[in-house]
């Protein structure tokens, strides 16, 4: 992820579905002036949901999402249509695409657009390939549009913009400094972090930092005290990456706040306070318990990894119980969650918020908890508190 790329969980997300050969591919292509779905007439050209990333304006950096038909047959087409399915916990605004020459048998249709009213995402019923009609009915809901003469399309992006959400200008850090403050970045550099770069967490807090005008002084964990010594200026605040938490912690002064990237991004894409909540169930454990290593990217895993070889080992050392650990990255989330114990989820830079959300949610209801990689190391550490100095309200509010 480049420095002047927008990251695809900030992007507003528009997914258009509907069953093949509906014109669903046509349409994205309409939309954005570019062929960035390939359109056959042959029925399901597109096989999985494909994303692409771009500027809509007046809506800004946005991602569509072209899915596979609802009709999709067969096992495979079944595969393909959980996809689809999934593509929903992301969905900002959909476009439900329907053939106008052929408005029988909507079944699908219908219960793709309840769907998308209980999970109240804004949805618009376009009827494609309105110049094949000699006569035309009265829409109950949705347009007529035609991607071969382009009517239609102008209405869909004026609609499309008057949809999207409203934009937060939710904080990641800023809130909590002032402008000229120093605040120290700690990035360990081992074989586990990526050639080159910073991981886009570390890129994310020095942007908002930036935006704020406070001043982020960035080091490795064994220069961080020297660093105390040469800095004239107090920090604000140090963040560190979460693995790092026990030895930034034993050389940062108790009267300059401590808190790590993974619980600033719990914060951004979550609810802290439920996920801070959680780390206590680590206590109630026992031998065989399942334990969900939930990832948002498909980062090539290293040979030290964070998700799938540190915190599992910490947690075993922890615990002294007998765990089995599975994991799950980008995408690939399960469904049925009440085989696991706990999950354990990182930062989700990577995934909207909405999905995030919806992960908590989904968590929540099968009675599984769910908790940040970074307040778990903290609660493993015997930092918890410490990690969440900067927000009292959520201290106080769990007794911790």
């Amino acid at each position: 992820m480049g420095m002047n790329t927008t990251p695809k969980g900030e992007r507003v997300h528009i997914a258009l579905f509907g069953k093949r050969n509906a014109g669903k591919s046509s349409i994205i292509n309409k939309i954005t002036g570019q062929d960035l779905s390939i359109v056959s007439d042959v029925k399901g050209t597109t096989t999985d949901p494909v994303y692409k990333a771009m500027e809509l304006l007046p809506i800004g950096p946005i991602m569509l999402v072209d899915t596979p038909g609802l009709d999709d047959e067969g096992k495979l087409g079944e595969m393909r249509m959980e996809k689809t399915r999934n593509v929903l916990q992301k969905t900002d605004i959909a476009i439900i695409a329907v053939d106008a020459s052929d408005m029988e048998k909507l079944e699908m249709e219908h219960a793709l657009a309840k769907e998308l009213k209980e999970r109240k995402i804004p949805c618009l019923w376009v009827f494609n390939k309105a110049e094949m009609l000699s006569q035309r009915a009265d829409l109950e809901q949705g347009m007529y549009c035609s991607t071969k003469t382009g009517e239609g399309i102008e209405e869909i992006k004026k609609w499309l913009a008057s949809q999207a959400p409203k934009e937060t200008n939710r904080p990641l850090v800023r809130d909590l400094v002032e402008q000229g403050d120093l605040v120290v970045l700690v990035i360990p550099i081992d074989s586990a972090a990526p050639k080159g770069r910073l991981i886009l967490p570390q890129q994310q807090v020095i942007r908002d930092l930036l935006e704020k005008g406070a001043i982020p002084v960035v080091t490795r964990e064994v220069e961080l005290e020297s660093v105390f010594h040469k800095l004239r200026q107090k920090p604000r605040l140090v963040i560190t990456d979460s693995q790092a938490f026990e030895q930034v912690a034993k050389v940062t002064p108790q009267e300059i706040p401590l808190t790590s990237f993974s619980i600033l991004m719990a914060r951004y894409k979550g609810n802290l306070a439920m996920l801070a909540e959680n780390a206590s169930k680590l206590e109630t454990l026992k031998d065989g318990d399942r334990i969900l290593m939930a990832e948002g990217c498909t980062h090539h895993r290293q040979c030290d990894d964070i998700g799938t070889v540190k915190i599992p080992r910490w947690i075993r050392q922890y615990t002294g119980k007998e765990l089995i650990f599975e994991t799950s990255s980008g995408g690939g989330y399960p469904k049925d969650l009440t085989r696991y114990a706990m999950i354990v989820h990182c930062g989700a830079c990577m995934l909207p918020q909405k999905e995030m959300q919806f992960r908590m949610k989904s968590a929540k209801e099968q009675g599984v908890v769910i908790v940040n990689y970074g307040i778990l190391i903290a609660y493993m550490k015997g930092i918890v508190q410490r990690s969440l100095q900067l927000f009292p309200e959520i201290i106080n509010e769990l007794d911790l």
